[in-house]
């Protein structure tokens, strides 16, 4: 029997008021994973956090984890954790009363794990959460959310507070403590680098969309880097999709989606690193969409004109 997705999104659709904040939007994650979620701001990255957890309902579509709807069942509630981008906790609690708030609220609860992250971090916890420094309080939000030993771990933009080292820690933390359990966790960040170095599953948004998602070993398999004369773009095969491009006078560099490099051997071809992958799609968001090799609107002036696929915007004109 086919192991269940811990997330899978069909068709989500959801607006704030009359503003669309995702759009047919579909996903499936594959359990013991460690997704980073990517995206410029406003592309809808707290809304799908959102959903997946049960803090909100689509429109339209089905949000399903591990095979059930999310929300307000017990069964589900007891294997999520999910930590909001603002960390919310209660200032006049100390951190031990936090930590036997944890206790008390879920089942699954770690003492041991709770004790030796918060005495290795140097947190005093007799300390009332109010007086601790802005990364120390963050430090025992994620302390909350790994002691509890969910399943499905959702924490949005989860490093921001910390400096470099801490962030480091935190991800050596948590990759660990998926390698144990086998959890499957969901992190935003804006730091494409940590995410390329601890991550092994991607998903970026774009326009309120799946721009692209899968393993980082699927992705970089499936973009290709070319550099080679400009004349040779307009002769690029139908069997893929120019996501983002740059010109030099005569010279012309591409990212390409395939599953395979264009036969020329005029291109100059490498793999490009994740790193390289994110910047073009966050320079071109509608670039996944589109059926045949295209150049999108943002490249630099002289390349082949295109036809691109219309924009929500352009549709509804």
């Amino acid at each position: 029997m086919a192991e269940l997705p811990a997330v899978l999104l069909t068709g989500v659709g959801y607006r704030h008021g009359r503003t669309p904040a995702l759009r047919d939007c579909s996903l499936s994650v594959p359990p013991g994973r460690v997704v980073g979620l990517i995206g410029p701001n406003g592309a809808g990255k707290t809304t799908l956090l959102h959903l997946m957890v049960g803090l909100l309902r689509p429109d339209r579509g089905e949000v399903r984890i591990f095979g059930r709807e999310p929300g307000g069942d017990p069964a589900i509630l007891d294997r999520v954790a999910f930590l909001a981008q603002d960390k919310p906790l209660y200032g006049s609690f100390t951190v031990a009363e936090t930590m036997r708030l944890g206790r008390h609220l879920n089942s699954r609860w770690s003492d041991e794990l709770a004790a030796e992250r918060l005495g290795r971090l140097g947190i005093p916890a007799d300390r009332p959460v109010r007086r601790l420094s802005g990364g120390q309080r963050s430090q025992v939000a994620i302390t909350l959310a790994m002691a509890k030993r969910p399943d499905l771990m959702v924490l949005d933009e989860p490093l921001a507070d910390l400096d470099p080292l801490r962030r480091h820690e935190v991800m050596s933390d948590l990759m660990a403590l998926t390698a144990e359990t086998g959890m499957t966790v969901v992190l935003s960040s804006h730091v494409v680098a940590e995410l390329e170095e601890t991550c092994d599953h991607l998903v970026l948004l774009g326009d309120g969309r799946v721009q692209l998602a899968g393993d980082l070993d699927e992705v970089r398999a499936g973009h290709h880097a070319l550099s080679g004369p400009a004349s040779l773009v307009a002769a690029l095969p139908d069997a893929g999709t120019v996501v983002h491009a740059t010109r030099t006078g005569e010279h012309a560099g591409l990212l390409w989606r395939s599953d395979r490099p264009p036969p020329d051997p005029r291109w100059a071809v490498r793999t490009p690193a994740i790193g390289d992958i994110v910047l073009a799609y966050l320079r071109a968001p509608e670039a996944s969409a589109l059926p045949r090799p295209t150049l999108l609107r943002q490249v630099s002036p002289g390349l082949r004109p295109v036809q691109t696929a219309p924009t929500a915007s352009e549709e509804s004109r």
